[in-house]
């Protein structure tokens, strides 16, 4: 078999794999919305109390779950070979937690722009300031491995004690909410909300087609310079990106972490680093996993409700702990 023939081969693997991925994604897309406190199979003739439920609580819901875990999946991709760290991922690292601490500056000393635009653009202004902070300590300070997920971990520690000081001394029954949906959560989405996902959509969609970049910038800015990649220029752009998406699926959501850690290594470590194919598949891979977690998240307890980055902390800690043993660094 020659070289050609290889990577025609290769390519027909991650091709069959992005297809029986899309096919899972409907089929539990179907589940989704099916199951419930109410069964509703959505290719019956429904009325007007199922017909409420399906298409104003549960399909906004599944829309949003699929978006946030594209959103999560992709950045922890492309953060990944940003920062040459493959523990990378916009949770582990304190970008969500940075999101949502400027949410929650907003809501405490500027009121007035507590709005849905308010709340997102200062989610992807928070998501932008500690991206900025982690690529610079990566880039110019050249910390290691360890020691950049060191710090980000601090970052999101410093981020999650900030965030539980604030609604630990209110009164607000309100914001005592909030906290829970910062925990993770997309219960109570609505078609407005969604319009977020118009915004986030064409990030996302960019993200997956910068494949060929990625791996040229995979064998270091020298050789990404003279294969014609203006590495300054992409970085800051993959780097906007990242934050708008991150931005976006924190003000969606709430912090659900995990999913760009665990989705990008375990299609990497199956498939291969073919970024042009990875992100792709590392998109529908997140939507699938974050429909799942929420399934369980809705289903579990009966009646209640539990936070959907609780149940994605759950799947995830195990990976995370597994990776930390693999890629440890004495250094």
């Amino acid at each position: 078999m020659d070289f050609s023939q290889l990577i025609k081969q290769k390519a027909n693997r991650w091709h069959k794999v992005i297809g029986l991925l899309i096919v899972l994604l409907i089929v539990v897309s179907i589940a989704y919305i099916s199951i419930g406190q109410i069964f509703i199979f959505p290719f019956s003739h429904l009325n007007g109390i199922d017909k409420t439920l399906l298409l104003e609580l549960r399909l906004p819901r599944l829309v949003a779950t699929i978006l946030i875990g594209a959103a999560l999946a992709v950045s922890g991709a492309v953060l990944q070979v940003l920062l040459g760290n493959v523990l990378a991922e916009p949770g582990v690292l304190g970008i969500s937690g940075g999101a949502s601490l400027m949410m929650v500056i907003v809501l405490f000393f500027l009121p007035f722009w507590a709005t849905p635009l308010g709340f997102t653009l200062s989610a992807i202004l928070g998501a932008l300031i500690f991206t900025s902070i982690l690529v610079f300590m990566a880039k110019m300070m050249r910390f290691t491995t360890a020691r950049l997920l060191l710090v980000g971990v601090a970052l999101g520690i410093l981020t999650s004690a900030v965030i539980t000081w604030a609604f630990y001394f209110s009164d607000n029954m309100s914001l005592r909410q909030l906290l829970f949906w910062l925990m993770g959560s997309v219960s109570g989405m609505t078609w407005n909300q969604l319009a977020l996902g118009v915004v986030m959509l064409p990030f996302i969609i960019w993200l997956c087609l910068q494949g060929n970049v990625l791996d040229r910038l995979m064998l270091g800015e020298i050789h990404a310079t003279q294969l014609g990649v203006n590495v300054h220029t992409v970085r800051w752009k993959l780097i906007m990106s990242i934050s708008i998406i991150v931005g976006g699926a924190v003000a969606l959501g709430g912090v659900i972490g995990f999913v760009g850690l665990v989705v990008p290594h375990l299609v990497r470590l199956a498939l291969g680093t073919e970024n042009k194919y990875l992100l792709p598949t590392s998109a529908i891979s997140g939507g699938l996993l974050l429909v799942i977690a929420d399934l369980i998240a809705r289903t579990s307890i009966g009646a209640g409700e539990l936070p959907l980055g609780v149940v994605t902390t759950t799947l995830g800690s195990p990976v995370f702990i597994w990776m930390l043993i693999k890629n440890y660094d004495s250094n």
